[in-house]
């Protein structure tokens, strides 16, 4: 299927949530510069679709991110490093990059873990990411109720 990665995670998903939230928070700038209440609905409309979107990316990241911690621990135990940037040219994940037809790869070579690219996400940047998402949701939502206006 066109536009998806390896692990199910569509382009187009992420595309409709860059440019939802985007458009949102353009809407809600305006919003506080023309202080019109329907505004603050039309940002909190168009933030909603955002939230659930990031709720179904992160829920897809989650097993991605493990599997290839998974893929790490195992191949350190194996005694062989991983490279987590290295390119994914070997064939399944965990043969060695130097591995050919001739036998078992060189002294030295590096494992290489193959993957879509959300597997390097760090954690820390999804969870801030997370946090401000929900606080600038939550923002709009009470201020669109006018709760907490004097």
């Amino acid at each position: 299927m066109p536009g998806l990665s390896v692990d199910g995670l569509n382009c187009r998903i992420r595309r409709s949530d860059l440019r939802l939230a985007v458009t949102g928070l353009g809407v809600w700038v305006v919003y506080l510069y023309v202080d019109k209440v329907r505004l603050a609905w039309a940002a909190f409309f168009i933030l909603l679709p955002v939230v659930l979107l990031g709720a179904i990316m992160l829920t897809r990241w989650i097993p991605v991110h493990r599997a290839a911690n998974a893929g790490l621990d195992s191949a350190a135990s194996a005694g062989a490093p991983a490279s987590a940037g290295a390119p994914a040219s070997a064939a399944s994940a965990g043969a060695p990059a130097s591995a050919g037809p001739a036998g078992p790869a060189a002294p030295g070579a590096v494992d290489v873990i193959v993957g879509p690219p959300e597997r390097n996400f760090p954690v820390p940047v999804v969870v801030v990411h997370g946090v401000f998402a929900v606080i600038t949701f939550i923002l709009v939502t009470l201020t669109a109720a006018n709760i907490g206006h004097t």
